[in-house]
């Protein structure tokens, strides 16, 4: 006989999100235009929310789109936002626009990742980044937090790096309660890092820039990067939503001439 599976319920799915998020039923139903009572027969299965009203209640929620379409089919409504293969013929402006950014960013370093932290795609000013990297992790899927703690030892500051990152992983977990994110958050709190000097890593004004990261260069001389990750805005597509892009620029003039040294001999050539 087969096996019968059910499927989660919308009420319980959205309770734990307004937990999640620390929201009383009084505080969220006064956002989302409906009444505290009608949230609660949501939340208790007494009553099933309409498409606009799951997502009104996702929105104020900060719901990630792929969590979002699950509640639409808890609820049993169609998802609302589609998803697509970067190859998909409708993709083509994502994929235009993601080249643009890595050449435009020639010489120095790009990557793009999802929402597991695997490669999407680079630029090949990488390469000297990840010179001496173990080959087994080059395999696809390519996971940059684990690269990244392969070259480690060559990370000067590794303390503070490492901080940041962990912190941004966590907020990333939490955010979407993505059950693979606290399991790479696990694995990652396991790696045996020193303590940040100044208690977290540094940051030039903003959450979302790092750095600088000083690492020794292949050559036995130092390079020294600050990072920004940017997110595509407003996307409404999955696939496009859980993308990141991690840009590397040079914090010295040293940095700076290496790699357009580097581009000059043709240690790497443009993507």
């Amino acid at each position: 006989m087969a096996t019968i599976t059910s499927q989660p319920r919308v009420g319980p799915l959205l309770r734990e999100w307004r937990r999640r998020r620390r929201r009383t039923q009084l505080d969220l139903a006064l956002e989302a235009g409906i009444s505290a009572r009608h949230l609660s027969f949501v939340e208790t299965g007494r009553s099933t929310p309409s498409p606009e009203t799951v997502l009104r209640l996702a929105e104020q929620l900060g719901v990630p789109f792929r969590e979002r379409n699950l509640l639409l089919l808890a609820a049993g409504h169609a998802p609302a936002f589609p998803q697509r293969s970067l190859d998909d013929p409708d993709m083509a402006p994502v994929r235009e626009a993601l080249e643009l950014i890595l050449t435009g960013h020639m010489p120095y370093p790009a990557v793009v990742f999802d929402r597991a932290w695997n490669l999407v795609t680079a630029n090949s000013a990488v390469l000297p980044l990840i010179e001496g990297v173990d080959p087994a992790l080059l395999v696809p899927p390519i996971n940059v937090l684990r690269v990244g703690l392969h070259i480690a030892p060559r990370i000067l500051n590794f303390g503070e790096a490492y901080a940041f990152i962990r912190e941004r992983l966590e907020r990333q977990a939490a955010i979407t309660g993505d059950a693979n994110l606290a399991a790479l958050v696990e694995e990652f709190a396991g790696y045996p890092a020193p303590a940040p000097r100044h208690g977290r890593a540094s940051r030039s004004g903003a959450d979302d820039i790092l750095g600088p990261v000083r690492m020794r260069a292949p050559n036995g001389g130092e390079w020294a990067f600050f990072g920004m990750f940017a997110t595509f805005d407003t996307p409404f597509e999955v696939t496009t939503s859980e993308l990141a892009i991690e840009l590397f620029f040079p914090a010295d003039a040293g940095t700076a001439a290496a790699f357009r040294d580097h581009r000059a001999k043709g240690r790497y050539a443009p993507p």
